[in-house]
């Protein structure tokens, strides 16, 4: 089975990163990844896994559809209990 890699739109995660005073390792290290890879993610060399994006989209409290750009409503959608 092929996971689906997905380059998104890198401006969204940085500038959220950096609004949170994060740094690029901080990030990486939640989502077990390296400051490398995450490094590449950030500024757009590599792309996301979707469990990437989803882990982001509940790190920083928004929604996958702001991280791709769909909405420029940061806040999320209701989520489940078990998401939170």
């Amino acid at each position: 089975m092929n996971m689906r890699i997905e380059k998104l739109p890198y401006e969204r995660i940085r500038n959220l990163r950096q609004d949170a005073d994060l740094t690029q390792k901080q990030v990486a290290e939640y989502l077990h990844v390296s400051q490398k890879t995450y490094c590449q993610y950030e500024i757009g060399r590599r792309g996301y896994p979707l469990e990437v994006v989803v882990k982001l989209a509940l790190y920083f409290d928004t929604s996958v559809d702001y991280l791709l750009e769909l909405t420029d409503e940061r806040n999320p959608y209701s989520r489940p209990a078990k998401c939170r």
